[in-house]
């Protein structure tokens, strides 16, 4: 169901809103709205979700007659193949990208009726990819919620969204104003915290994660703060070999989540 005619400048009002949703977060957050790009990401958005889909006319070209009727089913605009790469926030655009409207969630979506909540609460993550990581990770062990930092990179910044494969439609998030506030909310709740540390004098695996857990993740280089540490139930540790003191943030979120849901799997 194509709109209008081919879109052929880059000067076009439509395509400076869409670089603009691209580059700009506090554009994104005051039009509450986000882009996803690639053909996979755009088979995972919630019909409810969607707002408008532009497509390359190579893309439209070169389209399996399965995508065609699928692309018949929606309303889309087409750009020239220059314009999509000029839009795009990737080097090789995959030739289709959608305006998606941002979900907005609470604290208490992710704490679930019927089964004990797995949380991770990051505190000022930086890169994208780690944050995207940890969604992704984080839905494939059952993870209800993240709370994050105000000073935790975007959630909507492309690169986060395409790293989540998905997950960003699926996993509960939270951005809160008091990180302080929010753990002790968390606390009284009955949820467990524990925070991956240096001083960590039980290995992570010793410990019992089978009721309401969370999970304190800090910046890449300079961890949690001495504060937010102060604030966990226990330190836990990863034991690890050779000369490496510390793990990836995203990669130690991943170890410890999976942990907790291999001992819920085995009650």
């Amino acid at each position: 169901m194509k709109i209008g005619e081919m879109i052929t400048s880059n000067s076009n009002e439509q395509v400076k809103y869409l670089v603009q949703l691209r580059k700009n977060g506090r554009f994104r957050r005051q039009e509450g709205k986000f882009l996803v790009e690639g053909p996979k990401m755009f088979a995972e958005i919630p019909q409810k979700k969607l707002i408008k889909t532009y497509i390359s006319d190579k893309f439209l070209q070169d389209a399996s007659p399965a995508l065609q009727r699928e692309l018949g089913n929606i309303p889309y605009v087409v750009l020239k193949e220059s314009v999509m790469k000029y839009v795009s926030d990737t080097q090789n655009p995959q030739g289709i990208l959608s305006v998606v409207r941002m979900e907005q969630y609470t604290e208490a979506d992710m704490m679930p009726e019927g089964k004990p909540a797995l949380l991770l609460i990051l505190e000022n993550l930086q890169d994208p990819g780690n944050l995207g990581t940890i969604l992704r990770s984080g839905e494939g062990a059952g993870v209800t919620g993240i709370v994050m930092t105000k000073e935790t990179v975007d959630i909507y910044n492309p690169k986060v969204v395409r790293s989540t494969m998905g997950a960003i439609f699926r996993v509960p998030f939270f951005y809160t104003d008091c990180l302080d506030a929010s753990i002790k909310k968390l606390k009284s709740d009955f949820v467990k915290v524990y925070a991956a540390h240096l001083k960590g004098t039980k290995s992570y695996d010793r410990m019992d994660y089978t009721g309401p857990s969370a999970f304190l993740i800090g910046n890449e280089s300079a961890g949690l703060t001495e504060e937010t540490a102060a604030l966990a139930d226990g330190y836990i540790r990863i034991p690890m070999l050779g000369k490496v003191e510390s793990l990836n943030a995203a990669a130690a979120a991943s170890i410890l989540v999976y942990e907790a849901a291999r001992q819920r799997r085995s009650e």
